[in-house]
């Protein structure tokens, strides 16, 4: 069934229909409206995209139709599928539909995996559940599954653990425990946010497959505008757990009606923008709800923290020597049960002067985030020197090296595994200052403040937890931390992946503006290339372990050189339903050509 011929709202009976649907969280504080009756249909084999920001309901939305919610949460109104009440069904009734007819992508594969099984184990569990089918039968059916979803070398990863993987190897995972069934209706919470954009492609590609072959219907929770105009047939439009504007996805972006749907599309980022003018963002227009904004002005100079733990904004001393100098770096991981060690970084070299952000960009398991993990001491380095500011780490003594870490700050991919879920945000932030004990707790408490504000976010916010904040509030406080003892270098790993756009156009901003007061380098690793062309001064690709390329961002996003990076450009998808269909049509002439890798 193709997307065309697809049954629509108002001319054939739909497989989902919510209808009033409402969910209430009850809390100390009273209860938490979070989606406030909301009503949207979705036909056999249509693809409806579900778009706004973090807090806006559509997860929670989503999760109510699979009896997902936790305790304290209440459900009214209506959700039914083929005429069966969703929201009424339990035990036995509900493990039917779920997994088997209704199937879902969880935003969070490191939460949503079990640790402790082999990837293969989790695909066969899920068809044995669901299927009448021999162990050997599974087993061969996982394998089939992850080479589907482009996992490499299925034969042997079938047998990896979940931490084995890169972040968009175990989406691909969570994709192929998803499909394994053939649901007639796949939820897909944020299925590409950790994807490369080539297996973003791919993924795309194998949704809409799905769509075509089976009639499979996809509820798409996405913050991507790109992959919405790739891949939705129909839009639906969330704020503050309500429905704002529903429209066909040619309709909604070439006149959005809406206030909110406007400026949330204003928000994307696009290839070229970073070349034709920065990004601002609107003051007061705060997508996580504080309201709240920076006092730091344009003009403010680089801050540094003393040895009392006070702040002084004189700029730091500039030597002309190279922030980071990265030479030959090589990086091998034991090999399993005997096999041959993997050699994930091969041979890379790269410099960063002071003040200047490099964009390290490559698919998942390109080896990028390996590189960023060995220049701050976390992944040891098989051979080949790292120098901040004219120090060997490798070398190094470990008072040395103790010193020189102050120096430097790490932003993880997620900051929900990497924030102490038992720790308050204020502690969280204020964790570098402890460990090298800087300043007294007065002062450290007046820093926490001080970063509070700077990444636009309330001071009563240190007496609160990781998860009584959003995703894009606890990218902040990851920010935040970072940045506490004013490094001269920041190594940012992914910082945005997990953000939708208008959260993401907030912290953006945020990193651009803190970045030219404190004059901080920065290794900024992302699959995003507008993020990057909007943020970086230059840019260097890796593929399969090694530099395929390196350049300014004009010239190595305008003129690409080599094929790989031609290919990543390829398939960076466009806010723009029409042009976006014509790159596809582009790209799969070329995977006919063979000119780009599927």
């Amino acid at each position: 069934m193709s997307a065309s011929s697809a049954t629509t709202p108002g001319t054939g009976a739909p497989m989902l229909a919510l209808d009033h649907l409402s969910v209430t969280f009850r809390s100390d504080a009273g209860p938490v409206h979070a989606v406030r009756e909301v009503s949207f249909d979705v036909a056999p084999g249509e693809i409806v995209a579900v778009v706004g920001e973090s807090g806006s309901g559509k997860s929670v939305s989503s999760r109510a139709l699979l009896g997902l919610l936790p305790g304290t949460a209440s459900v009214g109104g209506s959700a039914r599928m083929d005429g069966v009440e969703l929201t009424t069904l339990g035990g036995e009734s509900m493990r039917r539909v779920r997994g088997d007819r209704i199937a879902m992508i969880f935003q969070e594969p490191a939460t949503s995996l079990d640790p402790v099984r082999t990837v293969g184990w989790q695909v066969m569990e899920a068809l044995r559940s669901h299927r009448r089918m021999s162990r050997h039968a599974a087993h061969r059916r996982a394998v089939e599954l992850l080479d589907l979803v482009g996992i490499p070398d299925p034969e042997r990863r079938v047998h990896s653990y979940p931490h084995q993987m890169s972040g968009g190897q175990k989406q691909r995972v969570m994709i192929a425990i998803a499909i394994s069934c053939e649901p007639e209706l796949i939820i897909a919470d944020e299925p590409t946010t950790a994807l490369d954009v080539t297996v973003q492609a791919a993924i795309l590609d194998l949704l809409r497959g799905l769509r075509d072959r089976l009639g499979t219907a996809i509820v798409l929770i996405t913050h991507n505008m790109g992959v919405v105009a790739d891949l939705a047939d129909r839009v639906v439009v969330m704020y503050r757990g309500q429905v704002v504007e529903q429209a066909p996805v040619a309709q909604l972006f070439a006149a959005p009606a809406h206030p909110y749907t406007q400026r949330l599309l204003a928000a994307v980022p696009y290839l070229g923008q970073g070349r034709s003018g920065r990004p601002t963002a609107e003051p007061g227009d705060d997508s996580d709800g504080t309201g709240s904004s920076s006092g730091a002005g344009p003009g403010a100079r680089p801050v540094q923290v003393t040895s009392a733990g006070e702040v002084s904004r004189e700029p730091a001393p500039s030597t002309g020597t190279p922030a980071l100098a990265v030479r030959d770096l090589v990086v091998e991981f034991p090999g399993r049960l005997g096999s041959p060690r993997v050699r994930a970084v091969d041979g890379v070299s790269l410099t960063i002067a002071p003040g200047r952000v490099l964009g390290l960009v490559g698919e998942s398991g390109s080896g990028k985030t390996t590189v960023g993990r060995s220049v701050v001491g976390l992944v040891p380095a098989t051979s080949g020197s790292i120098e901040v500011f004219g120090t060997d780490l490798r070398t190094a003594s470990p008072h040395t090296l103790r010193d020189l870490r102050r120096r430097f700050g790490f932003v993880f991919q997620d900051p929900a595994a990497s924030l102490n879920p038992r720790a308050s945000v204020g502690a969280c932030i204020a964790e570098p200052l402890s460990v090298h004990k800087v300043g007294t707790d007065a002062s450290r408490h007046k820093r926490v403040a001080e970063l509070l504000e700077a990444v636009e976010l309330p001071a009563a916010f240190a007496k609160r937890y990781p998860h009584e904040l959003s995703g894009g509030q606890r990218q902040r406080v990851s920010l935040a931390r970072a940045l506490v003892l004013g490094p001269d270098l920041l190594i940012a790993d992914e910082p945005t992946s997990a953000l939708d756009v208008s959260v993401q156009a907030t912290v953006l901003h945020l990193f651009q503006e803190l970045q030219r007061e404190m004059g901080f380098a920065c290794l900024f690793i992302s699959h995003d290339l507008a993020v990057v062309d909007i943020v970086a001064h230059d840019v260097a690709v890796m593929s399969l372990g090694r530099l395929v390329e390196v350049g300014t961002t004009a010239e190595v996003l305008s003129a690409p050189q080599h094929a790989y990076t031609r290919a990543l450009l390829a398939a960076v998808p466009v806010p723009d339903p029409a042009a976006q269909r014509e790159r596809r049509e582009v790209r799969a002439a070329l995977l006919a050509a063979g000119s780009v890798s599927s």
